[in-house]
């Protein structure tokens, strides 16, 4: 069976406060968000890791992430993981 998810854009306003409410938004419905992230937001993977661990820091301990080339792959799981 596959899990639903929901993909989502990271452009170049970053992770603002209103990304992180949309995606906990998307975590009641879904358990897997993916996030694209556009040119414009900067494809470095070291942006990239600052923005997951800016993600990971205010959705909480239930979430975990992983990077595939310019995706982040977001979980999430019932008990704190990290």
């Amino acid at each position: 069976m596959v899990e639903p998810q929901k993909q989502i854009q990271l452009g170049k306003q970053g992770v603002t406060e209103n990304f992180i409410e949309n995606l906990k938004i998307y975590f009641k419905k879904f358990k897997i968000v993916r996030i694209s992230v556009l040119k414009s937001a900067g494809h470095d993977k070291k942006k990239i890791k600052e923005y997951v661990d800016i993600i990971l820091d205010r959705l909480g301990k239930n979430y975990v992430a992983r990077v595939i080339g310019f995706k982040i792959v977001l979980i999430r799981f019932r008990k704190d993981v990290r």
